[in-house]
């Protein structure tokens, strides 16, 4: 393990970002881009939201959170077609910083695929990505209608396939758990496509952690280990460290960065990268980003700019690297 005495200044991707929030909404991209110029974030993963919180009628307020009362969600395909909208808005050399997934069909669908294809054909080249697909996911999977999604459905598998045949990522919100299980209750959901899908590039949001998990769990004590081994058995997989791995995981109750996390990182120096997951609203962006300064900065120097920046890029569509590379 490697620390440093000094300060670091890093240049950051961030790869995990909504463009909107569970109401479709958003601040727009003049406050996007604003923060980013702000906090070095250089790149941006940008995806909807795929699915829309309702305001039940029963209701007198509207919610502010997809967690705010029972009404249920729905899924909602038109998500993409607002951060296309907004993208192509832009000048082309601020579009170049922004790499679109898509993110509204139901993944309980065998029809999924059919849809994503016909949103790549009708944008050609515009988007780099699949994802943020939410299979288990908190309290929301419960308020969604339709069987729960899993990352080893048949619908899925099919989405799978047009990512490999595409060369797109794919990022999978799938929890490792329950809110109450003590143990990696879902974790089969995410090795099966793993291994059956090697030539698809999976990024496993906040590897399986939420908010909600550790509200009631505090800390995975087996989320370690079972990194270790996935990471050595299947190549295809990389990790996103967004928000709800920084604590308990990366840094300590008085900040200071988890030696066996430290280790972990740079044993496997190509597959970690960074993500704010805010949802519609770009006034922390920097503070998510920057909270990992202390994490990169126990990190050899080298690794820590793979993680800050350069790892979410290097898993983009083969032909938008060779672009960046120009």
């Amino acid at each position: 393990m490697a620390t440093s005495v000094q300060a670091r200044d890093y240049v950051y991707s961030d790869a995990h970002l909504h463009y909107v929030d569970f109401f479709q909404e958003s601040a727009g991209m003049e406050k996007l881009l604003a923060a980013m110029d702000d906090s070095d974030i250089e790149h941006v993963m940008l995806s909807g939201i795929p699915v829309a919180k309702k305001w039940h009628e029963d209701e007198p307020k509207r919610p502010r959170y997809y967690a705010g009362d029972d009404a249920s969600a729905y899924w909602y395909s038109a998500t993409d077609v607002i951060v296309a909208a907004a993208l192509k808005k832009l000048p082309a050399e601020q579009r170049r910083r922004f790499h679109p997934f898509l993110s509204g069909f139901n993944p309980i669908d065998k029809n999924a695929d059919a849809h994503i294809k016909r949103m790549l054909e009708l944008d050609p080249g515009l988007w780099q990505g699949i994802g943020e697909i939410f299979t288990r996911h908190d309290d929301l999977t419960a308020l969604i209608s339709g069987d729960t999604p899993r990352a080893d459905n048949e619908a899925l598998a099919r989405v799978y396939h047009l990512a490999a045949e595409y060369d797109l990522p794919v990022m999978l919100h799938s929890n490792i758990t329950s809110k109450r299980e003590r143990n990696p209750l879902y974790l089969a959901e995410l090795e099966t496509p793993l291994g059956n899908h090697p030539h698809v590039r999976f990024i496993w949001a906040h590897a399986g952690t939420s908010k909600e998990i550790h509200r009631h769990q505090e800390k995975l004590e087996f989320l370690l280990p079972i990194l270790e081994r996935l990471l050595a058995d299947y190549p295809n997989l990389y990790i996103d460290l967004s928000w709800t791995m920084l604590r308990p995981y990366l840094l300590d109750a008085k900040g200071r960065p988890d030696p066996l996390w430290v280790d972990l990182v740079s044993r496997f120096p190509t597959r970690f990268m960074l993500g704010s997951d805010v949802v519609g609203r770009f006034d922390n962006l920097g503070e998510y980003l920057h909270g990992f300064d202390p994490f990169l900065d126990a990190l050899p120097k080298e690794v820590a700019q793979l993680v800050a920046r350069d790892n979410f890029l290097s898993i983009l569509p083969r032909e938008r690297q060779a672009e960046l590379a120009r």
